[in-house]
């Protein structure tokens, strides 16, 4: 399938850019990319919707930024040269999360690769390197692990990397089940059981819910995330700015979830919670 690629002038703030990039992700878009003047965003041709986009650039905050083009792309893998730009990352001193064309450092406790495709979750977000920062001090040995909207895989493959028992990855995004299949191969994991499906695919109890999608998405579908904990489980969430925080904490404690503590960074919050007992 081709992809549609538009080029937006570049918003004039970080919060902005973001807020963007997060709007335009729950139309469809897949992956995004910044140049000195522009903000670039791919979608499937089948997903493309200008009128949509159209009306989202006459809304607040977003009436000073233009759609400048649009161009359907040659069917190839157009992603390839924005997988070969991103540098690995390091969290906590402990764990480097690396392209496949990355020499490998024996260095770090946890040395994971991820190719990304079209998938979420490189750890070069704020949103998934902040998870990872959590899940870093916490213990997962032995524990049954739901991986909800999981992208790449990434925080499935450390959750087993850590310890982990039984783990499972779900994602409704074609591309992204696929993807999942191809970094928990190139990361030698075993025990990830990886599920096309919403929230409605969840089967069994889990342990710990790792959860970084969106703040509308994990409003809307939080009560399956904690239906599915077992008492004194914990749930990480991400995908939301500082100032969704309290809206996240008021759901979280109508269903019985127990504020832990939360990261920011760029406005980017990852928080964790405990489900209390019943």
């Amino acid at each position: 399938m081709r992809t549609v690629e538009y080029t937006f002038s570049l918003p004039g703030s970080d919060i902005q850019h973001d807020m963007l990039v997060s709007m335009l992700s729950e139309m469809g878009f897949d992956s995004f990319m910044d140049d000195d003047i522009a903000l670039k965003a791919y979608c499937q041709e089948s997903a493309r919707n200008d009128a949509e986009v159209e009306r989202l650039l006459l809304s607040d905050p977003f009436t000073d930024v233009s759609l400048m083009n649009v161009e359907v792309l040659p069917d190839k893998d157009w992603n390839e040269e924005w997988e070969k730009s991103y540098p690995p990352v390091v969290v906590n001193s402990r764990c480097r999360v690396r392209a496949p064309f990355h020499e490998p450092d024996p260095g770090f406790e946890f040395d994971l690769v991820i190719e990304p495709k079209m998938s979420f979750g490189t750890a070069n977000h704020e949103t998934t390197s902040q998870i990872i920062s959590l899940m870093l001090e916490d213990d997962f040995k032995g524990k049954d692990v739901l991986d909800m909207g999981c992208g790449t895989a990434v925080l499935a493959i450390l959750a087993k990397k850590l310890g982990s028992g039984n783990t499972v990855a779900i994602d409704n995004d074609e591309w992204a089940y696929r993807n999942a299949f191809t970094n928990v191969a190139l990361n030698k994991v075993s025990g990830i059981e990886i599920v096309l499906g919403d929230a409605h695919a969840i089967k069994g109890s889990f342990d710990v819910v790792l959860a970084n999608i969106n703040r509308n998405i994990l409003l809307r579908d939080m009560h399956y995330y904690v239906a599915a904990m077992r008492p004194s489980a914990h749930i990480y969430f991400s995908g939301f700015y500082t100032e969704d925080l309290e809206s996240i904490k008021e759901e979280a404690f109508r269903l019985g979830l127990r504020y832990v503590r939360h990261l920011y960074r760029n406005n980017w919050v990852a928080a964790e919670f405990e489900k209390l007992l019943s």
